[in-house]
């Protein structure tokens, strides 16, 4: 029988605004800094907030104008490319301490990784493990971190999202009975992984609103509302994930799709737009044969802003 596995969610802490503070000698936990493009608008949304930032109320993904006027706070130009290179950095550190293979880069400033056969191979416990990371990369980086263990990827993930923002060390830790008692009832149930405002919608049909009540969910209801995606469903609202990093890293889609978007400092006239158009055909061109790629399939999706024509 297979020995129950133990997986580590490491989340950089505010990354963007982090990197920016430590460029400048801050400490990204007690520096008041947004990364936003001032010179757009003020209807510019910030990339990120520092933990300040949130402290004094701001909300993350917020516009420049809905920042409470009196609060004192640096902006931050964005650097994709500086950030990029420091979740690069971090990425290395981990693989002095663990394989490639158990490592699952889940966006630039999270990743999974399969801690099982590390416990034993460096002693520790899944928390001293995560601690040893995190250390690892606030002393080479000065980047935060926060951590979510669980048995299972969803748990994991859970841990970091409800949990670790809960917990003194920013470590969240769920196993199969504390995730019935401390997540089954959370609300509101959009702050779980993987369901959003679409999902709960639906769910709040049947009266419905947080996991506890999925459990009790009659699972043809279920089937009947979300189709085969019912199975993620419930899996989740009892605990389970039976996907593995490994069955990741091995899944090759059928298809693949690229995309390209730019948002426009200010509103553009039909030319100058179609002029923007042209150069993003001539980059989403270059990528398809950058990746030996070709399609039959493009869609455009245009957004106007507010006084938009």
């Amino acid at each position: 029988m297979e020995r129950e596995r133990t997986y580590v969610c490491i989340d950089l802490k505010s990354f963007y605004a982090s990197v920016e503070c430590v460029r400048r000698g801050l400490d990204p936990m007690t520096t008041r800094l947004v990364v936003a493009d001032p010179t757009r608008s003020e209807m510019t949304i910030c990339l990120a907030v520092s933990p300040a930032m949130k402290a004094a109320g701001v909300k993350n993904r917020c516009r420049l104008y809905e920042i409470p006027e009196g609060i004192d706070y640096i902006t931050a130009q964005p650097r994709m490319t500086s950030y990029m290179e420091v979740s690069a950095e971090i990425y290395g550190t981990y693989l002095r301490y663990v394989s490639q293979e158990d490592i699952h880069p889940y966006s630039i400033d999270e990743c999974f990784i399969d801690a099982t056969p590390y416990l034993e191979l460096y002693d520790l416990t899944a928390r001293e493990f995560a601690d040893t990371l995190r250390s690892a990369v606030r002393a080479e980086t000065g980047i935060p971190a926060t951590v979510g263990i669980g048995p299972n990827l969803f748990l994991a993930k859970v841990a970091l999202d409800i949990s670790a923002k809960h917990a003194p060390d920013g470590v969240g830790e769920l196993d199969a009975r504390s995730f019935r008692e401390s997540i089954w009832r959370h609300r509101p149930i959009t702050d779980i992984w993987n369901i959003g405002p679409g999902i709960a919608r639906r769910l709040a049909k049947y009266r419905v609103f947080d996991l506890k009540g999925v459990t009790e969910m009659d699972p043809d209801v279920l089937y009947g509302e979300f189709g085969v995606n019912a199975e993620y469903l419930i899996d989740h609202a009892w605990g389970v994930e039976p996907c593995t990093i490994a069955e990741i890293k091995a899944y090759e889609p059928e298809s693949s799709s690229t995309m390209n978007g730019q948002i426009l400092p200010c509103g553009y006239n039909f030319d100058d737009t179609l002029m923007v158009l042209r150069e993003m055909v001539d980059d989403s061109v270059l990528d398809l044969v950058e990746k030996h790629l070709v399609t039959d399939h493009i869609s455009l999706h245009v957004s106007y802003g507010r006084g938009g024509d």
